[in-house]
């Protein structure tokens, strides 16, 4: 794994695979607001994904008049946001039993309530601003096919109840039998099941949905405009960092990383804190006997080393009834090891595409029916992740740095963290003192960037291992 952190990222790659969601570009995909690149700006955001789009709506909102450029490598939204499973679930209870022992108890609680907090605020913006991205608060299952799993989970949701109250949403969690779950969510084989909120949405539609708003506030976007390096300078008590791209360089005195799994590339500080993760989806028909305009439910099916995580898109919605699934990682040796530092996005891991391919008649076994007439698959595609040392996002600040900050490294988990990320990173950078203790009440202190979260280790990702992860063994070789 430490040889795997090592690899350097380098730019996202020309021609990667097109995924579900971006089969129609959205008009903004190749914008370049100016002809020419501007020479300077008093905020540069590198980055056009969810967090890059939010960073940039909420400077805009709060400084209307302030001058805003915003680069991306490739097309708009064509990173891990264009990417990702069109899931908005925060799974808190599999994280809290460890964030409260390494983290302490209020840590862990604000942790879970900020998680719900993003799903709730994610879908209302969609709302409340008309983004056509089929967006659907719902109700999600975790199928689980692990005893030990099943334990844990039980245990981390009732310590969640306890020191969070029973009537907290974020703690809200239906626990289901072996038969229930498998009566209910069509799925034989599983011995248990929890439920609780969640939801889904096309993140690509979303995403461009929030940068088409900051556009009308004076956005200036510039796609195929790699950030290629940066420097800085001081004149007395003035930083300024420069970005270098082939159309030439543009400097200003607040640059922003929204650049998740490449983000050490350009800040190699990073290298062995933000590790690359390769992922894989598939979308697919249903089975003929499966709901053929979707389910009530998203889904993630939970093994004893790994999970898969999917949705269906919602009645009404465009392709309506299609299971998108992603996941497969621990399906290759050392659970995927060879996937971290992989940056290929043009091409799909072939054990992963194959399991991918057939896992879902397995799940539902002969509640999938037969095969859609024009075939199951319809579309699949590769993205990257970006994974942290900690688990946890670096958002803010970067140390004795003046004028870089960040908000990356998001764990596969952006649609439950980018948004919220997005909104205490302006605050931090925009608000007095007191709007900063406002920020510092509600955001987890543990995923704002420091000197001693520099000094951790990467030694894989977090999240993929199970509730109460140091009562495990399974994944210590990581």
């Amino acid at each position: 794994m430490e040889a795997r952190a090592e690899i350097p990222p380098g730019l996202p790659r020309p021609e990667p695979t097109i995924s579900y969601w971006q089969t129609r570009p959205s008009d903004v995909a190749n914008l370049r607001t100016t002809l020419d690149l501007p020479t300077t700006a008093e905020y540069v955001v590198i980055g056009s994904g969810v967090s890059g789009s939010s960073i940039a709506y909420n400077l805009l909102s709060k400084r209307p008049i302030a001058s805003v450029v915003m680069l991306e490598a490739r097309e708009a939204v064509s990173g891990a946001t264009g990417r990702n499973g069109g899931h908005t679930k925060a799974a808190s209870y599999r994280s809290f039993l460890e964030h409260e022992k390494s983290l302490g108890l209020a840590e862990a609680i604000k942790i879970a309530r900020m998680e719900y907090a993003s799903i709730m605020a994610t879908h209302a913006f969609a709302r409340e601003h008309g983004i056509d991205c089929a967006s659907t608060p719902c109700r999600t299952v975790d199928i689980i096919y692990s005893r030990t799993h099943l334990d844990l989970g039980r245990k981390a949701i009732e310590r969640m109840r306890l020191t969070m109250g029973l009537d907290d949403p974020a703690a809200e969690y239906h626990v289901w039998s072996a038969e229930e779950a498998r009566k209910r969510f069509l799925t034989p084989a599983a011995l248990g099941a929890f439920e609780y909120t969640a939801g889904s949405l096309s993140a690509y539609a979303f995403a461009t949905g929030m940068l088409k708003l900051a556009l009308a506030k004076s956005l200036n976007l510039q796609t195929s405009t790699p950030a290629e390096s940066i420097s800085s300078s001081t004149a007395g008590d003035r930083t300024l960092w420069t970005v270098k791209t082939p159309r030439g360089s543009i400097a200003t005195p607040n640059l922003i990383l929204a650049t998740n799994g490449y983000t050490a590339h350009l800040f190699p500080r990073m290298q062995c804190l933000i590790v690359p993760l390769h992922g894989q989806v598939v979308a697919q028909r249903p089975g003929s006997s499966l709901p053929q305009t979707g389910f009530e439910h998203t889904f993630s099916f939970v093994h004893e080393t790994g999970y898969e995580y999917m949705i269906t898109r919602p009645p009404g919605s465009s392709n309506e009834g299609d299971i998108v699934i992603g996941g497969g990682l621990w399906r290759l040796p050392n659970d995927g090891a060879s996937q971290y530092g992989e940056t290929d996005d043009t091409a799909l891991q072939p054990t992963i595409a194959s399991y991918l391919r057939q896992c879902t008649t397995g799940f539902f076994g002969s509640n999938w029916g037969e095969d859609h007439p024009a075939g199951r698959i319809k579309k699949e595609w590769s993205g990257i992740m970006g994974a942290s040392a900690d688990g946890l996002p670096y958002v803010g600040a970067v140390p004795d740095t003046p004028g870089l900050w960040m908000s990356s490294a998001f764990n596969g988990h952006g649609m439950v963290w980018c948004l919220k990320a997005a909104e205490a990173l302006v605050g931090m950078m925009t608000g007095d003192a007191s709007a900063r203790k406002v920020v510092d009440h509600w955001f987890p202190q543990s995923a704002v960037l420091s000197k001693e979260r520099m000094q951790m280790k990467f030694t894989g990702r977090k999240d993929l291992r199970a509730p109460g992860e140091a009562e495990f063994g399974e994944r210590s070789r990581l």
